[in-house]
């Protein structure tokens, strides 16, 4: 029994009809695909077909058959898959993960160091939020993050971009009209703060008020920007957020530049000194190069 036999089997098992198996399944004559299936009968010894006036009917042995016959050739096809990858070993993949927003800027300059390493590897990206992906890093699930500094075990980061926060308000805010915003001003507006989540950004927005005797109680704590703008135009509050939020605003909220020396705070190439990686390594062999071309627009370190 030969495995073409099982295939033109379950083509007419399934269409009900020897011609419309072979004209739109097997793409054969007719006559042909009969020949085949009665060497078949032949072979397993019964009749696996009715022939009348309503098509092929599968008759109880031919319901028997159809199962196992399936089966045979899906093994058939994962054997032929199987030898296929042996043959040709998967690519190694190499995963970055970027804080969300942030592989606008960076992706491109990450892609052009590892322009020799991409035809070899299966490069994957993904978009989180900063503690989540020092979490992944820790753990082994991807080579090399864009985020905050996020004190973790066996993780090593290297800062590459030291980006000015910006107070973020509704277009039709009274403190939109200006060039700059003192922080002294925002006393009394809906303040927008953040969660223990962004932890780093939290910790830098507090030491800047502080800094600055500005006492602003937050009305909302806010786990990642995305809330943070949503709550500036829905209550008409007003937040402090990176400078990379600026090309995601809505047409309802706009960001001016704060008074004076402005906080900063510190984005980092984050990866485990311990990964074996060599497309790792060819792309901290570039970090310099990422570090002179910076951001998209002036946010330079």
């Amino acid at each position: 029994m030969e495995l073409r036999h099982l295939r033109y089997f379950i083509a007419v098992a399934e269409e009900g009809s020897v011609t419309l198996a072979a004209e739109k399944r097997l793409h054969t004559a007719q006559p042909s695909l009969s020949r085949q299936l009665r060497d078949l009968e032949l072979e397993v010894g019964t009749a696996l077909f009715t022939r009348g006036a309503r098509g092929m009917e599968l008759t109880d042995a031919g319901r028997a058959f159809l199962g196992p016959a399936r089966l045979a050739v899906s093994q058939a096809a994962e054997a032929v898959q199987a030898a296929r990858r042996a043959a040709k070993p998967a690519k190694a993949v190499f995963s970055v993960g970027f804080l969300t927003g942030q592989e606008v800027d960076w992706l491109p300059h990450v892609t052009r160091i590892l322009r020799s390493e991409l035809p070899n590897i299966e490069f994957k990206v993904t978009s989180l939020y900063s503690p989540d992906l020092a979490e992944a890093l820790q753990r082994g699930e991807i080579d090399l993050g864009f985020l905050r500094v996020e004190p973790k075990p066996d993780v090593a980061y290297q800062v590459i971009a030291r980006e000015p926060l910006v107070a973020i308000l509704p277009s039709d805010h009274r403190l939109a009209a200006a060039s700059e915003v003192d922080p002294r001003d925002l006393e009394g507006e809906t303040f927008v703060g953040f969660s223990d989540v962004p932890h780093v950004l939290r910790a830098v927005v507090d030491d800047y008020l502080r800094r600055s005797g500005v006492d602003l109680t937050p009305s909302y704590h806010i786990d990642n920007f995305a809330m943070g703008l949503s709550l500036v135009a829905s209550t008409r509050g007003v937040a402090l957020l990176p400078t990379y939020v600026e090309p995601l605003l809505p047409w309802s909220v706009v960001s001016r530049p704060l008074r004076g020396e402005p906080p900063t705070i510190d984005l980092a190439v984050g990866y485990r000194p311990d990964n074996p990686s060599s497309v790792l390594k060819t792309f901290l062999s570039g970090l310099d190069q990422l570090i002179a071309a910076g951001p998209a627009g002036s946010r330079r370190i």
